[in-house]
């Protein structure tokens, strides 16, 4: 193995002391120098099973020890362009061949993958960029690619949960007496009896009672006499005691029949009579005969369930399309078939900590009585719509935890992922969106976790040819001088590659354009001075639209960018992306983002 390696090196070394020979210090032919990188491009290997592995010259994956295979080639490669290639193609241009399942196998010809398929052929202008997927007609057949409408609608959530039936505590009352006394009779002696208005519950004996009539029957005579001998002074006042002894009979809950009773036999009795306040049910029942009873002791108490509560627990997603009016429909399963409708009247203002739920209040009449306390139900609230809002299929969006990603499909297979801020949830399966879509967009509903890593895959590939390459052009401009470099030219390429690759993630430690200040202007991507605009670009004709202030590295392909000047035209409109992500496409005419395909707006 050590005698192979030295032999490549030797190879190696003599490949590069001809081509300088050839080439001397003078600027060297294109061809020749596309020729000499496209050599080297091709010691590139990969794993069939691990394909962000690549390293340069064969071994063994140090993930899962199976053979490396040539990135940029296989044993067929040698096969000739056929007719039928170029006659398909047309006019187009194939800049290189592709295995469909892999790609990371790229062979500038035609010829078979390692796993047998044959290699397809991307066109001129086909070829995929930063983060966006790129797959042909059968393969986005064969992994289920399904795409749907971003549409402008309204959204609604019909929100089912379980109900248990109450009594309105507004219609509630608590019997019990003002005074002390002793219960001689009840005429209510069961739990669950009805009673009506009016209906006596008790006869109960009390002194305070007692002393009451009499003194209010003292009064009425005397009161009479007073009439009878026209006693106008002796009238007034007994009239104004006469109505105070019969309010304090009223306020001890003694009706009025009873005391009007008082006026017409003159006679005072030993136990007066308790009355129901409304029509209801006796809930409680706390009192016997005989039993002695003190003022606030509960003796009865009574419901009126001709309308019921009904409270309901709601899960914290749902708690926004909760509002106090809402129309709710009820079913029972003791009878089915049976609709109860009601509203909502309340909604607690606090969750319950054990099961994170929020508690709602329903309001249902229930003059038949067929609705009992303590039975549960089903309930169905109808929430107000959420007026002309953008709203995509659940199936659409992917949650990876502090990102929202949708794919937007742009046509002739190719797929790109956006960042978007995602609303509420409708009951009929759709997300609002509140970011990031437009009315109109295609998107992915379906194999979009492939699209996903496919696109991830595509980008991390491209970035690290893209830095490799360029490590490589840069090795073959500046001659190896050192002693140590000509032992290792292997060596001190890789080492160059690993400063290159630590340089190309760090984004951030881009440098500063340094600009004058003397008679310069600031531009939005570029210096104006003289009446010339300067601004950095990617050397690669297809990333023309990226165009920034700093030197640095291209965002799609992590090529060095490049300085350019032209002359400055003041009439000259540039559009860009509105994400701000994107903020470094400058079109000079409006479109859509070449990145993520979003309308672009005027700078």
């Amino acid at each position: 193995m050590k005698t192979k390696y030295i032999l490549k090196t030797i190879v190696f070394l003599s490949i590069i002391s001809i081509e300088l020979l050839v080439t001397g210090c003078s600027t060297a032919d294109s061809s020749k120098h596309d020729t000499k990188i496209e050599s080297m491009s091709e010691e590139l290997y990969t794993c069939g099973m691990h394909p962000n592995v690549i390293q340069e010259g064969p071994g063994n994956c140090p993930i899962c020890g199976m053979n490396l295979t040539p990135l940029y080639g296989s044993s067929d490669e040698s096969k000739p362009t056929t007719d039928e290639d170029k006659s398909s193609s047309g006019s187009k241009e194939i800049l290189y061949y592709r295995a469909p399942m892999d790609p990371t196998y790229i062979s500038p010809k035609p010829g078979k993958s390692p796993m047998g398929m044959d290699l397809i052929p991307v066109y001129k202008g086909e070829e995929t960029f930063g983060a966006t997927v790129k797959i042909n007609p059968a393969t986005e057949q064969n992994i289920g690619v399904r795409t749907a409408y971003a549409v402008q609608r309204d959204l609604h959530q019909d929100i089912r949960t379980i109900g248990r039936i109450d009594y309105d505590e507004a219609k509630t009352a608590h019997v019990h007496t003002k005074f002390i006394g002793w219960v001689e009779k009840t005429y209510v002696n069961t739990t669950g009896q009805k009673v009506k208005k009016g209906d006596t519950l008790l006869e109960i004996y009390s002194p305070q009672l007692v002393t009451a009539q009499e003194e209010y029957v003292d009064l009425y005579l005397r009161l009479l006499d007073a009439k009878k001998e026209n006693r106008t002074s002796a009238i007034e006042n007994l009239k104004n005691t006469l109505s105070s002894t019969r309010k304090r009979l009223e306020n001890f809950d003694i009706s009025r029949d009873q005391i009007d009773r008082l006026e017409k036999d003159y006679t005072i009795r030993k136990t007066l009579k308790i009355h129901s306040p409304f029509n209801g049910i006796v809930e409680k029942k706390h009192v016997q005969d005989g039993m002695e009873v003190k003022p606030g002791m509960n003796l009865y108490s009574i419901s009126n369930i001709s309308s019921v509560w009904v409270y309901a627990d709601i899960y914290e997603y749902e708690v926004p399309w909760i509002q106090v009016g809402q129309n709710v429909k009820m079913t029972l399963s003791y009878i089915p078939g049976k609709e109860f409708y009601g509203k909502v009247e309340y909604v607690y203002p606090y969750l319950d900590a054990k099961t994170r739920t929020l508690k709602v209040r329903l309001s249902f009449p229930n003059e038949d009585n067929m609705l009992k306390p303590g039975m549960y139900a089903n309930v169905n609230i109808s929430s107000v719509p959420v007026k002309n809002v953008i709203a995509v299929p659940t199936e659409a969006v992917m949650y990876s935890g502090a990102r929202n990603l949708v794919f937007i499909a742009l046509g002739e297979g190719r797929f790109v992922p956006r960042d978007v801020m995602v609303g509420i949830e409708s009951g009929d399966g759709f997300y609002e969106i509140k970011e990031g879509l437009e009315a109109g967009e295609t998107v992915v509903t379906s194999a979009q976790f492939l699209l996903d890593s496919e696109s991830k895959l595509q980008e991390s590939i491209a970035k690290m040819l893209a830095s490799r390459k360029t490590t490589k052009i840069e090795a073959i401009e500046n001659p190896i001088n050192s002693e140590h470099d000509q032992e290792n030219p292997k060596d001190n390429i890789n080492s160059k590659m690993q400063k290159y690759e630590m340089m190309r993630h760090d984004h951030n430690s881009h440098d500063t354009v340094k600009t004058e200040m003397d008679n310069t202007e600031n531009n939005t991507f570029g210096t104006i001075k003289n009446n010339t605009l300067s601004y950095y670009t990617c050397p690669m004709e297809s990333h023309a639209y990226v165009k920034v202030n700093k030197a640095g590295l291209c965002p799609d392909c992590g090529m060095k960018l490049i300085q350019k000047e032209e002359p400055y035209n003041p009439d000259q409109k540039y559009d860009t992306c509105p994400m701000e992500s994107h903020s470094y496409v400058v079109m000079e005419e409006p479109g859509n983002c070449p990145v993520c395909g979003m309308k672009t707006k005027e700078i």
